[in-house]
């Protein structure tokens, strides 16, 4: 009965004793003698379970306050609240205000801490004294929600401030989708061990993990030499294809999840993209907890590996999640991340091909085209445009930053790709094949006009002879004209 309140033990143990009095009255004249000989037994103190006995009045007093409470008995017998308690009586108001003062300035600082630069404080200032011990300020800051928080960024920005004020006016709350891939959880997490490159390089790899927030499956993970927004799009169109295209994604803010191109691709790909607030990666505790269990197995079984390398890392990953993580009871669901996932219920769409999802992780932009030769530059390098298209002047473009090869025109009212743009090759231009034009329309291009004087001129001659004036000018050498 350890778990048992001090109180409700207490309470118990009163009932206990006045409570054969209370079922079972005594007749009239011999109540005095019962209670005579209940205080001549002996109890189990509630406490520290040695035997004890109470006293005759004591005993009555608990009889009567039993007697007058018809619906809890129990609850009566229990022991007063100190009208002063949670109120820390011996600390004076000039040491609470100390208190605070010092925790608004440290509030990373721990317990011991505070109240050791208090004892130290009031060595200086006699109106702090006396302090109250180590219990008695933990127990007011706990009673003021004053706990030890996270040290401050180093560098006091505006959004880290936005950040830190939020935290505290705004309480955060547990979360999960009610169906699978209602949301994906993404990020990137810096390896604690270094790979070996082909170059002879020791370089810190970086593990891109996609996670469904409701079955906690890992839909894809992979090693990347850096976080890129190249290397976003590569495992996120892997995690699309193994596991189905999701309703909405998570992410920070960090400049390889917010590209354009990945912005872009999640729309097209019906993806809504959600971002954590700046500085607040508490929203995504899901990933960051898992990064714990990458570090923890994962990591700590290959300390035997002197030259691990970028290949062995990610085949080692395959393994390791697909065997174990998956496979292995996750305490916050009670049950395996794989079980959970195929039991939905689901709302993932199959997969497109990937030649769609290629395309689909690209930026769009507008670019203008070069009448003289029919061109566009993208990135310093410049694109022949379809001698069809030759009457555009601004053109709409879709191309991945970190490969130009495949450069593609679209139509800038349907988004429908129109062709596909090539680099311009000077030297195949320079043998002199020229295509024909093609022609920009279907409709018959009109005769030419005959000739004289044109409508809008003549009709001006008419309105000035109409007048009946003379030319509003004096004429000169005319008459040579003859």
């Amino acid at each position: 009965m350890t778990h048992r309140r001090v109180h409700e033990r207490w309470a118990e143990l009163r009932f206990a004793i006045v409570g054969p009095l209370l079922a079972s009255p005594p007749p009239r004249g011999t109540l005095r003698a019962e209670i005579a000989k209940l205080a001549a037994r002996e109890w189990r103190h509630p406490v520290s379970g040695r035997a004890v006995r109470f006293g005759y009045s004591t005993i009555e007093r608990w009889l009567c306050r039993a007697r007058r409470e018809k619906q809890d008995p129990v609850g009566i017998l229990r022991r007063k609240r100190r009208q002063d308690a949670g109120q820390q009586p011996i600390m004076t108001a000039t040491l609470r205000q100390a208190l605070l003062d010092q925790y608004a300035m440290h509030p990373g600082w721990s317990i011991r801490l505070h109240h050791d630069n208090l004892l130290a404080l009031a060595a200086r200032q006699r109106e702090l004294q006396p302090v109250p011990s180590y219990s008695t300020i933990r127990r007011f800051l706990a009673a003021h929600g004053l706990d030890k928080r996270r040290p401050l960024a180093a560098r006091q920005t505006k959004g880290v401030l936005i950040a830190q004020a939020r935290l505290e006016a705004r309480e955060v709350r547990s979360f999960e989708a009610e169906f699978v891939g209602s949301l994906l959880h993404w990020d990137c997490h810096y390896g604690s061990r270094k790979v070996l490159t082909p170059r002879g390089e020791w370089q810190t790899p970086v593990l891109l993990g996609i996670l469904d927030d409701r079955s906690r499956l890992a839909c894809h993970l992979q090693w990347y030499l850096a976080e890129l927004s190249e290397n976003v799009a590569h495992g996120l169109s892997q995690a699309i294809q193994k596991r189905g295209l999701a309703r909405a994604a998570m992410s920070d803010n960090g400049a390889a999840m917010t590209a354009a191109e990945i912005s872009e691709g999640l729309a097209r790909l019906g993806i809504l993209h959600q971002t954590t607030l700046p500085f607040s990666p508490y929203q995504n505790a899901k990933q960051e907890s898992f990064w714990g269990q990458v570090e923890g197995r994962l990591m700590a079984m290959l300390e035997g590996v002197a030259d691990l390398n970028l290949s062995q890392l990610n085949q080692a990953t395959q393994a390791w999640v697909e065997f174990e993580y998956h496979r292995t009871i996750h305490s916050e669901i009670g049950e395996t991340p794989l079980a959970r996932f195929l039991a939905g219920p689901s709302v993932m769409r199959p997969s497109p091909d990937s030649a769609a999802l290629k395309l689909a992780f690209t930026r769009t932009e507008r670019r203008t085209q070069r009448k003289s030769d029919g061109t566009l530059t993208i990135g310093a390098r410049r694109f022949e445009v379809p001698n069809r298209y030759r009457h555009l002047s601004r053109l709409e473009v879709r191309f991945a930053s970190w490969d130009l090869s495949t450069v593609y025109l679209v139509d800038e009212h349907t988004g429908t790709v129109l062709c596909r743009l090539f680099p311009l090759d000077k030297t195949r231009n320079a043998q002199g094949l020229r295509r024909s034009l093609h022609p920009l329309t279907t409709e018959p291009l009109p005769t030419k006009p005959a000739g004289g004087i044109a409508p809008l001129l003549a009709s001006l001659i008419e309105r000035q002879a109409a007048t009946g004036l003379p030319p509003a000018y004096l004429p000169k050498d005319e008459g040579d004209e003859r």
